[in-house]
């Protein structure tokens, strides 16, 4: 249960820099904090084919969405809409632009990331509202776009795993013609009451996730603890997972989130879900978005990569 060192030191360099819990600040606040710390990392960017800008249209008004080309790309391809994490509080598009880069290099796919409404200023379910229809609207338009409609992946690590696993959920159940190919969970959140024995174990000092993030996090998101029995707010609440597309699930030993989700992993085998889990040995949680300051976060981008590649080809 011990940190790698190479973690260990990098943890220690973001101390230096002052950084607070996120549940003594603001969302505001901790929102400039997270990607002022993702700036300061200093990545050299990726190159690719094109990186687009452009709105779609959300049941909330327009979603903003950064769509990632490789470069060479020839005829449609496999697409990947990623999610990312922040608690559907904090996190965005930029924040998580080094993984989506990364992901569409190495898997040679399309890849669309979603700036979907978050909490307070957008409460429950805004952020899986806004997800399916960005999936959708890339389904419905995937000739225009370049993008095979039968090759839709959905992924995301944390909040955004947990959106992934709801909008396959929502999409075997909703006939509509949207058809998801593979997921791809990163430590998902599937229980919003949290309280699962790694909790207590890795609660504190494993990083910026603590255990008392998560009442911060639901405090902003959820209007009443009546939302928590909501499947689509806790997806380990769905009647079943039978039906739903084969997934990469990874996991960080040394994650709060670590117990949910081994027991994901094991509801999805259970339910005859084609599931491949990955625990990272000394990780914690967000790492994979640490690429490329940890070779274990860049082993995972690669593993979530060469997975997609063959699922989407």
């Amino acid at each position: 249960m011990a940190m790698k060192p190479q973690l260990v030191k990098l943890l220690e360099a973001m101390k230096a820099l002052g950084l607070k819990p996120m549940h003594v600040m603001s969302p505001v606040d901790a929102r400039a904090q997270m990607e002022a710390g993702v700036k300061a990392r200093n990545a050299p960017p990726i190159e690719l084919g094109s990186i687009e800008e452009r709105s779609i249209p959300g049941p909330g008004g327009d979603i903003p969405v950064r769509i990632y080309r490789p470069q060479d790309a020839d005829g449609p391809l496999g697409a990947l809409v990623y999610y990312h994490g922040g608690g559907h509080v904090i996190g965005s598009m930029d924040t998580h632009d080094y993984a989506a880069r990364a992901m569409c290099r190495d898997a040679n796919i399309v890849v669309m990331s979603v700036d979907y409404r978050m909490g307070p200023e957008a409460k429950f379910p805004a952020a899986v509202d806004d997800c399916y229809a960005a999936t959708k609207w890339l389904s419905d338009n995937a000739e225009a776009m370049g993008v095979r409609a039968d090759r839709i992946a959905v992924g995301g690590d944390s909040a955004g795993g947990n959106l992934a696993l709801v909008v396959s959920l929502m999409a075997r159940d909703t006939d509509d013609s949207l058809s998801v190919a593979y997921q791809l969970l990163v430590y998902p959140v599937m229980d919003y009451t949290g309280g699962t024995p790694t909790y207590e174990t890795f609660g504190t000092g494993f990083g910026p996730l603590m255990a008392a993030s998560i009442p911060w996090f639901r405090e902003h998101y959820f209007t009443s603890d009546d939302d928590l029995a909501d499947w689509r707010a806790s997806p380990v609440r769905a009647a079943t997972f039978a039906g739903l597309p084969p997934a990469l699930l990874i996991t960080a030993e040394c994650d709060i989130l670590n117990h949910e989700g081994w027991e994901c992993g094991k509801r999805l085998i259970a339910d005859g879900v084609a599931c491949e889990h990955v625990d990272f040995d000394g990780m914690i949680h967000g790492f994979f978005s640490m690429a490329p300051l940890l070779d274990d976060s860049v082993e995972a981008q690669l593993l979530a990569a060469d997975r997609l590649k063959a699922a989407l080809s």
